[in-house]
């Protein structure tokens, strides 16, 4: 009998941020239709009134287009900003004396001082320190304390304009995780039941185990997204990592704060870190950033994408390509291509689940199984009914290229697993429970949908036990 050509199916998925760029419905639908698996909506820009838009926009277009598409809520977290200048902008230059003042004036700075959002700053620097503002574009050497007063002297100049970031070199800054506007913003979050909500800058475990109790206080059951971009936050990631259910590489306040040099590795450590946890991972910041302007990537986003594929995580994010840029079609388009081409590498290392050593659960036991039985029997797809997701996602910690197409009647099931590296969520509520049905009544769905064929061979996974949790067996099938 001839092999099974394999299935050529995206695996990594693609967050894409919403924004003024696709506010269109027509110009949405494109970017949905083109792959966007996970929807965005930045806390950081935007009212409630426009976020609820969005995501009803999103639900509707993916209904009408037959795909479930999980929407994301990335809180802003801490202000750590200067306020504003005078004349919207200066110029600083090296040896400039520049002062970082918490009581001075927020709309009247100068290029000798300016007001800063952030009041505990001049209780978290010290003389030595190094200062680093516009994702550290500008640098300054803290010499003094004043009260609320910081002085500086420039040690890399350029143009400043109102609201830029700071950082501290090597981080420090204490400022709460979530702020009296994260807090509305989640609550907001909640009632518009996205799928998952991002916290900006968690220092420690505690940070996420706060939000998932405000989280559930406000009747919701969000998965919790751990952004990683404190360079304080890496002594714990272990312990973050534990207490969140996705983690995001934020490589943007990550790379100012631990450096350009050391940001790379990092990225490797969190995405195995991540995997070995079986926890989803995202990794983000300035994919394509070229792409807002430019409607192709240049050769290094290329390389960075494929890169990030490659080291195993499950999926890649666009920011402002997507939600200001002026070709957010293309970039998708680009970056499906990229993940695509990417995947089509034999990598001879990867990040492996913990289970790969030993079994803590049933349903871990099965997924192992199912796994590497459908990798040497050359399967064509493992097929997993499922409640919670629970099994595609131990499935997806595994390195397969057996697609894995994850059956199940629960429309927020479907939703945080389009989050899944090389799970494809479908909608099936079979007619009866009994040992057969249900088996014979997910083939034919694939074989209407044109996945399978017969004589394929096909991995199933199920439980005896309707509910979450249940996954306790693995059939080896050969389509009718």
């Amino acid at each position: 009998m001839n092999k099974p050509s394999p299935l050529r199916l995206r695996r990594s998925k693609i967050v894409a941020t919403l924004g003024p760029a696709t506010d269109n419905p027509n110009v949405l639908r494109a970017v949905i239709a083109a792959g966007m698996d996970v929807a965005r909506l930045n806390y950081s820009h935007g009212n409630h009134a426009e976020q609820t838009k969005r995501a009803q926009l999103v639900r509707e277009i993916a209904k009408e287009l037959g795909k479930d598409v999980a929407i994301l809520a990335d809180l802003q977290g801490p202000k750590i900003r200067i306020e504003r200048f005078s004349t919207g902008s200066i110029e600083l230059s090296e040896g400039d004396p520049f002062t970082l003042d918490a009581g001075h004036e927020e709309d009247n700075g100068t290029a000798q001082v300016v007001g800063c959002a952030y009041k505990e700053l001049s209780q978290d620097v010290k003389a030595g320190d190094v200062l680093l503002l516009n994702d550290g574009a500008i640098v300054l050497n803290v010499n003094s304390i004043d009260g609320l007063k910081v002085h500086t002297t420039v040690e890399v100049g350029g143009k400043l304009s109102d609201r830029k970031g700071i950082n501290r070199q090597g981080g420090g800054l204490s400022a709460d995780a979530l702020t009296e506007k994260d807090l509305a913003d989640l609550i907001h979050a909640v009632n518009l039941d996205v799928d998952v909500i991002a916290v900006s800058f968690p220092r420690e475990a505690a940070d996420m185990q706060r939000a998932r109790k405000l989280v559930e206080e406000a009747g919701g059951k969000q998965y919790l997204c751990a952004k990683i971009e404190r360079a304080e936050a890496l002594d714990v990631l272990e312990e973050i990592i534990a207490a969140s259910d996705i983690v995001m590489v934020a490589r943007g306040d990550l790379g100012v704060e631990i450096g350009d040099a050391e940001l790379p590795g990092w990225q490797k450590r969190i995405i195995r870190a991540s995997r070995e946890q079986n926890k989803l991972v995202i990794t983000a910041t300035q994919m394509m950033e070229s792409m807002i302007s430019s409607p192709i990537p240049t050769r290094a986003e290329v390389l960075d994408v494929a890169n990030a594929i490659m080291d195993g995580t499950d999926a890649v994010m666009l920011s402002g390509e997507t939600a200001v840029g002026k070709y957010p079609l293309k970039v998708v388009q680009a970056m499906a291509r990229v993940c695509e081409g990417a995947e089509s590498v034999e990598v001879p290392t990867r990040s492996r689940a913990k289970f790969k050593t030993h079994f803590v659960k049933t349903d871990e036991a099965i997924a192992m199984a199912a796994a590497w039985t459908a990798s040497n029997m050359q399967a064509r797809a493992i097929v997993s009914l499922t409640e919670s997701g629970s099994t595609a996602l131990l499935l997806s910690r595994v390195e397969t290229r057996t697609p894995i197409f994850a059956l199940t009647q629960h429309e927020k099931t479907r939703r945080r697993m389009a989050l899944c590296r090389g799970v494809y969520p479908l909608a099936f509520l079979p007619t009866a429970l009994d040992t057969l049905k249900p088996t014979e009544e997910a083939l034919d769905l694939l074989l209407d949908r044109g996945i399978l064929q017969s004589g394929d061979r096909v991995l199933l996974t199920k439980g005896d036990f309707t509910g979450p949790g249940g996954t306790n067996a693995m059939k080896i099938l050969l389509v009718p």
